[in-house]
């Protein structure tokens, strides 16, 4: 008690604390109070499509570039594949341009830029894959310093060694209460993407809900905080602007909850934050 009230004594007002990791998207950190906290567990939801890897990786090569030790597991990619989208974000170029070569002296000069700012990145890109969660965790072993930990996707996380066989409701379960604990034990922001198994894209209103995220409730219930993405377009085709993108944060256990209004650009698998566009 006494180091805690010492700390907030000595705090500045609007000075962000140690165990907070702005995410580089500023009105998501004004929001969430300055960014995502060490040894919560986020949980990042949104319908197929509608750009959860992008913006998860887009918050770790931000909070990469900010100096802070980051992980990305992913269960759908390679490390080549990661890296070839991160070029994609950081240049601004379409991943099929990047493939094919077919890009003009000012691209190349933009990837060749993006290039040099993502070598040397504290940035490890790791597979998800694995016989157990304890062989996926121990992977983080040899990394130093690290601050935030990002998991694509929650349902490709593989269940702890001897759990019961049971359904896939409650392996899930089990899984988010695991990955509460790597977060408290490894001093991490856990960020962990997850799919909408009761989510309905035709219903009346489909913002998502805590409800879509579904797995007996266990998403409400273990993580400190909710995110969704929603893309008025995917529903309404005309309705709204292209690309307008909303991240909802639909549970926030230490603080307020909301949305903030973001821009995907779809061609380069990039978010940007509609308030403070990137320059």
């Amino acid at each position: 008690m006494e180091s805690l009230v010492a700390r907030v004594d000595q705090q500045r007002p609007g000075e962000i604390t140690g165990d907070t990791i702005p995410t580089g998207f500023a009105s998501v950190d004004r929001l969430l109070g300055g960014g995502l906290r060490r040894r919560d567990l986020i949980v990042l939801g949104g319908d197929i499509g509608a750009g959860k890897s992008a913006f998860a990786l887009g918050v770790a090569l931000r909070v990469a570039q900010q100096g802070t030790g980051v992980a990305f597991l992913s269960g759908e990619m390679d490390e080549e594949r990661l890296m070839e989208r991160a070029l994609a974000i950081e240049g601004r170029v379409a991943v099929d341009e990047l493939r094919t070569a077919k890009m003009n002296d000012l691209t190349r000069a933009g990837i060749g830029a993006a290039a040099v700012r993502l070598r040397g990145l504290p940035l490890s890109l790791l597979p998800l894959a694995a016989d157990d969660f304890e062989t996926m965790a121990a992977r983080l072993d040899p990394l130093r310093q690290l601050g935030l930990v990002v998991l694509d996707y929650l349902q490709l996380v593989p269940a702890p060694t001897g759990a019961a066989r049971s359904t896939q409701d409650e392996e899930v379960a089990l899984v988010l209460r695991q990955l509460k604990a790597l977060a408290l034990e490894r001093q991490v922001a856990l960020v962990v993407a997850a799919q909408l198994p009761h989510f309905d894209a035709q219903r009346e209103h489909p913002r998502p809900t805590l409800d879509d995220f579904g797995h007996l409730g266990a998403v409400k219930q273990h993580a400190d905080v909710v995110l969704a993405i929603y893309r008025e377009e995917m529903y309404h085709p005309g309705g709204g602007v292209e690309g307008a993108t909303e991240l909802l944060v639909a549970k926030n256990r230490n603080g307020p909850t909301g949305f903030v209004d973001l821009y995907f650009y779809r061609r380069w698998m990039r978010i940007e934050d509609m308030l403070d566009p990137d320059r």
